[in-house]
């Protein structure tokens, strides 16, 4: 760091490259936030502080639950970087304030601003997929194993609309540069279905999976280019436009990919019997400048690929990838801006901890550990049970080196850098707390034996002859 400092002090180095250095440091320096807990009980200060002494007492981690069935889905909004939504294996849904933790003794408890419960208009069974409006966050989308997609506004938590897919929903993704309006929905029908939110009505449907639809996502760069993920293994290209609609599928033994006649237009090769995955697909997400996808398997593979030619670029990410749910399982990819071109970084939710590789050669940088066990206990309708305790979802806070992660357990945890200048500040005050008392307690132990000497003479009786 040191070195970039006194490059850029003699104008050496650019503003950005010397930026990009400091954000590079802070990205890799991530570690699970100290002592912050989100607690969707909405409970009192106090009744908070009883239970964590109740829990210490007992010899058990202090713990607060965000959802006490688990937690599905994170999203956060991208216009204010403020707020968070969360969904429940439960079926509810809370809005948090990043901003507005409520300090106690020694730890930051934030409580939500607001929860939608289980009702007749609300979900039923568990969320699976929260996103905010593309152009406002005044609304949010849930979709949820009840078949249903909700539209819901964020002031009142009211359902605005409501969408009857007949089909368990896994996921679903709105355009964030498009203006059709279109939800994309992956269900458990083969068909991909495009829901209208203007008329309020299923656009149409995208055949072409012969399985269950697990991941979906629009392209950043073009409002009308979509990927998919389905459970046969196969992850494929989609224009909205054509009246084929399926440009072509991902072939995981195709490092080459395909160039159409025209040099304008790449597409990549159309082979129904190649698959992404051997297995199903259950994730599948664009880099911010749409020039690369990412896919997850049940073969535990990560798989990069040129949105371009649709070719596999081969990076290898290990043997340590682990994904045997058919729930949908998105990696988190951190902002472009962060780390510059060729060296992004990839967040993988692998079972109880979080994987950090580099996107393009698949190093892996960080092994960042879930704190507590892997056998955690979970609250439900019937009480606590034992629970595996693995990272399902991630969101990353724009604006901020920050991430998320939602768990089975029902908590939700913060991540944010602590770097060896932390360290060395956080030892300054533990010494100078330690020093402070230390002083108290000279103070207090003269202070005793000036009181004890004082009630000795007082006590005395004196003899004059």
């Amino acid at each position: 760091m040191n070195s970039h400092i006194i490059n850029r002090s003699l104008g050496a180095t650019s503003t950005q490259v010397f930026q990009q250095a400091e954000t590079t440091r802070l990205l890799h320096a991530i570690q699970p936030a100290p002592n912050i807990q989100y607690d969707g009980n909405n409970e009192k200060r106090r009744n908070v502080e009883d239970r964590r002494a109740s829990d210490a007492a007992k010899g058990q981690e202090a713990t607060a639950w965000a959802h006490p069935a688990g937690v599905n889905c994170l999203e956060i909004d991208r216009f204010e970087s403020r707020y968070l939504l969360s969904g429940g294996a439960d079926s509810s849904i809370h809005i948090w304030d990043l901003e507005a933790g409520e300090n106690t003794t020694r730890t930051s408890v934030y409580h939500p601003l607001g929860t939608v419960r289980k009702s007749p208009s609300s979900h039923k069974f568990g969320v699976t997929e929260l996103s905010f409006y593309p152009f406002d966050s005044f609304a949010f989308l849930s979709s949820s194993y009840d078949h249903f997609l909700n539209i819901y506004s964020t002031e009142t938590l009211a359902v605005s609309a409501s969408f009857d897919l007949d089909s368990v929903v896994y996921s679903h993704a709105l355009s964030s540069v498009a203006d059709h309006l279109l939800v994309a929905c992956a269900t458990q029908h083969p068909a991909v279905r495009l829901v209208d939110l203007r008329s309020g009505a299923s656009a149409h449907s995208l055949a072409g999976h012969s399985g269950a639809v697990l991941s979906v996502a629009w392209s950043p760069c073009d409002a009308n280019i979509l990927a998919t993920a389905g459970s046969d293994g196969t992850a494929r290209l989609w224009d909205i436009r054509r009246s084929a609609g399926c440009l072509g599928l991902l072939d995981s033994e195709d490092p080459i990919g395909t160039i159409a006649d025209n040099s304008t237009e790449r597409i990549p090769r159309q082979i129904e019997r190649h698959k992404a995955h051997v297995g199903a697909c259950n994730g599948i997400a664009w880099t911010d400048d749409s020039d690369y996808l990412i896919t997850t398997g049940h073969d535990e593979r990560i798989r990069t690929w040129s949105a371009t030619t649709g070719a596999n670029t081969l990076s290898h990410f290990g043997p340590a990838i682990k994904n045997a749910n058919l729930s949908t399982l998105l990696p988190l990819l951190a902002p472009s801006y962060l780390t510059g071109p060729g060296k992004q970084v990839v967040f993988y939710p692998n079972d109880n901890e979080i994987l950090m590789f580099d996107l393009l050669e698949g190093t892996l940088h960080k092994r960042l550990k879930t704190p507590g066990t892997a056998v955690a206990q979970a609250r439900g309708i019937t009480g606590q049970r034992n629970i595996r305790n693995r990272v399902v979802s991630l969101a990353w806070r724009s604006g901020n080196i920050e991430l998320y992660s939602a768990h089975s357990d029902g908590v939700i945890r913060k991540w944010m850098p602590r770097t060896k200048e932390d360290e060395e500040l956080e030892a300054e005050e533990r010494e100078e707390t330690a020093g402070v008392v230390d002083e108290d307690k000279n103070r207090k132990r003269k202070r005793e034996a000036l009181d004890e000497l004082n009630r000795d003479l007082t006590r005395q009786k004196l003899m004059f002859n």
